[in-house]
C-alpha cells in the first residue's frame, strides 16, 4: 500500500504507481503525445498507460 501525504493527511493508495521519465527519454515528449493519444481517443492517460502495461506483459512472458 502506498501513501500520499495532502494537506497534513495521510490517505492510503492501493494499487499506485509512479512513473520517472528520464531527461533523455523526455526528449520524445511521451506524456504530450500520450495526453493528445488520450484525447483523440476520449480515454484516460491512465487507461492508455494500464492499457500498454498489460499489453507488454502478455507479450514478454509468451516469450519465457
Amino acid at each position: 500500500m502506498l501513501y500520499d501525504r495532502r494537506g497534513g493527511s495521510t490517505v492510503a493508495r492501493e494499487n499506485a504507481l509512479s512513473v520517472y521519465i528520464s531527461k533523455i527519454k523526455a526528449e520524445q515528449k511521451p506524456l504530450e503525445r500520450l495526453s493528445k493519444l488520450a484525447k483523440d481517443r476520449d480515454r484516460s492517460m491512465n487507461y492508455l498507460i494500464v492499457e500498454a502495461i498489460l499489453e507488454y506483459l502478455d507479450r514478454e512472458e509468451k516469450k519465457t
